[in-house]
């Protein structure tokens, strides 16, 4: 026989609990909602305090229910910081490993180096210094640059030395005296120094222009372009000048020619340091009287 369709209540003896209960909680909240709002109009002070009673015991059942909500709202944003963590971990693996790979190529070209410099012998030269002397005058009007030292050739100073100054290179001894020595400065029409950029080793030539800048050419490339900072040094070529002295700054954008401008500028100097040249020529011994 099929089931009735009649779902009263009062064929189900579970539903009839469930609809009387709910009597019973409508009808206490009713009585409890009465009796508050009697409490508050008579009583407010004991109103008060039990509305203070109620709430530190219902206070840390809401916290804990606020912090669970809490932590269940933060659960995506921690499994998006657990990824990203995950990915830039990866990163960072992968920039170490890249790192170690440069480090040991590093490594490796300078043992070869070492052996390379074992196996011919070279000699690093660093050219000690002569004299340290006062720049007495530089010619800043001419067009001709030239400057005056109060050493000379008493002093041991000597014709082809570099001098130089605590911000970079000044120029070479062109003649000498006693005690005084006459100096051609970078920026002399016939100054030409051998020099090399900093940032990738281009060759260049830099030449005086005569009014206090140099232009700065291309020794080895056609069509080269310069940028304004680019850092030139001595290179060592010709053996006057001693590699890496600073020289001269490029000051704008140029092709094949730059103009810069030399870091030494004599007019603003006191002291200058004359040095012994890079590669001296040897002097040839005296042969022995028959």
């Amino acid at each position: 026989m099929a089931p009735s369709r009649n779902r009263r209540p009062g064929f189900s003896r579970r539903a009839q609990y469930s609809l009387f209960l709910g009597y019973v909680i409508a009808v206490a909240g009713s009585l409890v909602g009465a009796v508050l709002l009697a409490l508050a109009t008579l009583d407010p002070p004991a109103f008060a305090a039990l509305r203070a009673t109620v709430a530190e015991v219902t206070t840390p059942i809401s916290s804990g229910i606020a912090a669970i909500g809490r932590g269940i709202a933060s659960i995506p944003s921690s499994a998006s910081d657990y990824i990203g963590v995950r990915k830039q971990n990866a990163q960072l693996r992968k920039e170490l490993e890249d790192n170690h790979a440069l480090l040991m190529r590093a490594r490796t070209l300078s043992y070869d180096n070492r052996r390379l410099k074992a196996l011919l012998q070279l000699r690093e030269r660093s050219p000690g210094p002569v004299v340290a002397a006062r720049l007495v005058s530089s010619s800043a009007s001419s067009t001709r640059r030239f400057a005056v030292l109060n050493a000379g050739a008493w002093q041991g100073v000597k014709q082809g030395q570099p001098v130089r100054g605590p911000e970079g290179l000044i120029g070479r001894i062109l003649e000498t005296g006693p005690n005084t020595a006459r100096v051609l400065l970078l920026s002399d029409p016939e100054s030409i120094v051998p020099v090399r950029r900093t940032r990738d080793g281009l060759p260049a030539l830099a030449a005086g222009r005569g009014d206090g800048l140099l232009d700065i050419r291309s020794a080895s490339l056609a069509n080269v372009g310069f940028e304004p900072g680019d850092i030139f040094v001595t290179s060592g070529t010709g053996g006057i000048y001693s590699p890496n002295i600073p020289v001269a700054r490029v000051l704008k954008r140029a092709r094949d020619t730059a103009l810069a401008r030399t870091f030494a500028q004599p007019d603003t100097l006191d002291f200058a340091l004359v040095q012994q040249a890079f590669l001296p020529v040897a002097t040839p011994a005296a042969t022995p009287a028959p």
